[in-house]
């Protein structure tokens, strides 16, 4: 099955529940006007589009009303598949400028970093990379023993100590074997808290310090992941961790276990970020690189 395929599966909750219903709310009115849109709004708000980025929409619609362009109910799709597209913008790839690269991943527990580490290591493998992954979440039971089996299903090395060591001393380790085997990038797993922000704050700062000092020079990102099913309450997370660390990027797993797809264009209209990988299920290969053109026409194709 490819992947496109089971992105159409994936979110094929959101589409039966966002735009089913926009297709029976279409066949209730005869033209369009402000009733129509006022229970348009509320669909794409049930959908975790969020407030903000479901006014940009209508205003964009009731502009295109004003002009003359959208005149018959039926219409609307169309228009809402060239303005979801926009609003979305185009996807953006790793950059890996240097060799190596480091890729710090971040997020709370349970969110999917383990698996998400496992299924890029893939990714980049395939690609003939050589990556090393840090073990550097050292405090939550099993997070180490977790990694290394994603980690031998990847075919990457790993680099580990014992749980409860300082994290910042394992991404030195790592740094330094990294070095030894010439590798082109160094993932790193970071501990997943949120509720001591001082203490995660703290030791995102002191793992930045070690990288900066050892490779002064690398191309750096941090990529935030997100679980999908957890709606705006995603968007809250990435607003705590981007002020314990400068994100980069987003990952945002999970999508085939919610209705709330429209989560992916309120996370990008309020934090401006881009969704460098969605997951689609718990196989190593299901995850990609996000494609906006793939994703809102997986949600519009009959």
């Amino acid at each position: 099955m490819g992947f496109l395929t089971k992105l159409r599966a994936g979110l094929a909750k959101t589409k039966n529940a966002l735009f089913g219903r926009i297709d029976a709310l279409l066949k209730l009115f005869v033209r369009v006007d402000e009733d129509l849109l006022e229970e348009l709004e509320e669909l794409l708000i049930t959908a975790d589009v969020g407030v903000s980025a479901t006014e940009e929409i209508l205003d964009r619609l009731r502009a295109e009303i004003k002009e003359g362009r959208l005149k018959d109910p039926v219409d609307i799709k169309g228009a809402l598949r060239v303005i979801l597209a926009d609003m979305i913008g185009e996807g953006e790839a790793l950059h890996l400028d240097t060799t190596p690269t480091v890729i710090l991943i971040i997020g709370v527990n349970g969110a999917g970093k383990t698996t998400s580490i496992g299924k890029i290591s893939a990714r980049l493998r395939a690609e003939k990379k050589k990556v090393v992954v840090a073990a550097a979440d050292t405090f939550r039971a099993a997070a180490i023993d977790q990694l290394s089996v994603w980690c031998d299903r990847a075919g990457v090395d790993i680099v580990k100590q014992h749980e409860g060591s300082d994290p910042a001393s394992v991404v030195f380790d790592a740094i330094q074997y990294t070095k030894k085997k010439g590798a082109d990038v160094l993932i790193i797993d970071t501990a997943g808290r949120l509720h001591n922000k001082k203490n995660l704050m703290d030791e995102l700062a002191k793992i930045n310090r070690v990288i900066a000092r050892e490779l002064p020079d690398a191309a750096r990102e941090n990529l935030l992941v997100l679980d999908a099913t957890t709606g705006q309450n995603a968007i809250l997370q990435a607003k705590e961790f981007g002020r314990a660390a400068e994100i980069t990027g987003l990952i945002l797993n999970k999508l085939d276990g919610t209705a709330k797809g429209g989560i992916v264009l309120s996370i990008r209209h309020e934090l401006g970020l881009p969704v460098k990988f969605i997951g689609v299920g718990e196989k190593i290969d299901d995850m990609q690189e996000f494609d906006a053109g793939d994703f809102v026409a997986a949600l519009f194709e009959e």
